[in-house]
């Protein structure tokens, strides 16, 4: 990988912090959406069929905007980036079929932990202090106890939550390549082109191997969640996502995104009446604490950057 000269990032300002609340309120509803639909089309050919839609839309103002996909020095972190992030949706989409959205919210959110680790090891400036490591025993013992069998707790229901811990940990390593490789200054729709190709190929080849594209019956409410899925999550707040990470303080986006699990539990309890157990309670509260503890200021913030920020 091409280390980059480190760029300075802003502090979140009144419009990035209100793009953030959209962010969590749109991701929090990703779970739910595929689990709600499950019956009519399976969760990972859903991941599937709304990448390749992405896919088309994001080509496509990359041909207005003249962006070049193939990019010297970029293919090789772009290919990285896109297997990340369909290995990290095939374990969400995989998930669902065995544990509840709230669930899955809470796990997979726990990726800023897990690249704060990464950050910490790899990114000079981005170096964890007491109080942060703190922040990550307390996430990883909220994890356990999240984890713990409970009375009412099946075995599948573990295995679709531990399924999630590996999508967080997919999503923390795509964030790493996104800030240890030329992709970092590119322009937002390149990685995220790169991500759709890798995850539309991929999961619908396997949605094809396991049968799944057979099974497929659409209802009013299947197609109301791809279209969702398709232009709020795969398109809208994955571009929203990179353009964040390139112009803001990824410490300040991570006090923001730890919202998005509370959203995530509260529409899974409100729309799937799905149950919750003690243990997930307790250890979710943790997770959440550990997030925010792992999320505050480092250090001083530098000075916002003279220059004009670039569109997309």
């Amino acid at each position: 990988m091409t280390k980059i000269p480190s760029v300075p990032r802003q502090p979140l300002d009144t419009r990035a912090s209100l793009l953030m609340l959209v962010f969590c309120v749109t991701l929090g509803l990703q779970q739910v959406a595929m689990k709600a639909v499950a019956s009519a089309i399976n969760p990972v050919a859903q991941a599937g069929f709304r990448s390749l839609f992405a896919l088309v839309l994001v080509l496509a103002v990359m041909r207005w905007q003249k962006i070049p996909l193939i990019v010297r020095g970029q293919i090789v972190p772009g290919l990285l980036v896109g297997l990340g992030y369909a290995a990290e949706f095939a374990f969400v989409a995989m998930g669902l079929n065995y544990t509840y959205a709230a669930h899955m919210s809470v796990f997979l959110y726990t990726a800023p932990v897990f690249a704060a680790i990464g950050l910490h090891l790899l990114v000079p400036g981005e170096q964890l202090k007491t109080r942060h490591w703190i922040g990550v025993g307390i996430a990883f013992v909220g994890m356990l106890v999240a984890l713990a069998p409970a009375a009412d707790l099946s075995p599948r229901i573990l295995l679709g939550d531990i399924l999630g811990v590996l999508g967080a940990l997919s999503w923390a390593a795509t964030t790493l390549v996104l800030r240890l490789t030329t992709l970092a200054e590119a322009p937002s729709l390149r990685p995220t082109a790169f991500q759709l190709i890798i995850t539309a190929v991929g999961l619908l080849a396997m949605s094809a191997g396991f049968g799944d594209l057979r099974t497929i019956h659409m209802t009013p409410l299947a197609w109301s969640s791809m279209v969702f899925q398709t232009l709020g999550i795969a398109f809208g707040m994955l571009l929203l996502w990179f353009w964040l990470l390139r112009r803001y303080l990824a410490w300040q986006l991570g006090v923001f995104s730890f919202l998005t699990p509370l959203f995530g539990v509260a529409f899974g309890v409100i729309l799937l009446h799905e149950p919750i157990t003690i243990n997930f309670v307790a250890g979710s509260v943790a997770i959440l604490a550990g997030l925010l503890l792992v999320s505050v200021h480092k250090r001083r913030p530098k000075a916002p950057h003279p220059g004009k920020l670039p569109n997309l």
